[in-house]
């Protein structure tokens, strides 16, 4: 009995790191759809497991609007003017792109 117990802990260990691995390194689109499903599965839970707080944290991050550090006004810093006119972290303009050809090679010695 022990060993049955010792594997399904393994198991279950394993199967925590992996999807701990695929919300932290995988897409977006897939982080944001597994954070809805765990949303509507922890809402669907009867109210004694006291679960109804964490599927709403769970639905406002997969409705992937972040809020601002101590949750309150979204500011957090950023100038009005600035804040209208600075790329998202889901637009393109975020991303830099440098052409290859660009990219010299170091020189040793100079």
């Amino acid at each position: 009995m022990n060993g049955i117990l010792d594997g399904s802990l393994v198991c279950l260990a394993l199967l925590l790191s992996v999807g701990y691995a695929l919300l932290s390194l995988g897409p977006r689109s897939l982080r944001r759809k597994l954070l809805a499903g765990l949303s509507r599965t922890a809402a669907r839970v009867p109210a004694v497991l006291g679960l109804r707080a964490a599927a709403q944290r769970l639905s406002m991050a997969a409705d992937g609007k972040s809020h601002g550090a101590c949750g309150g006004c979204d500011d957090c810093g950023t100038s009005a003017a600035g804040a209208t006119n600075s790329p998202t972290s889901d637009s393109q303009a975020a991303e830099v792109s440098v052409p290859i050809a660009k990219i010299g090679r170091r020189v040793r010695g100079a």
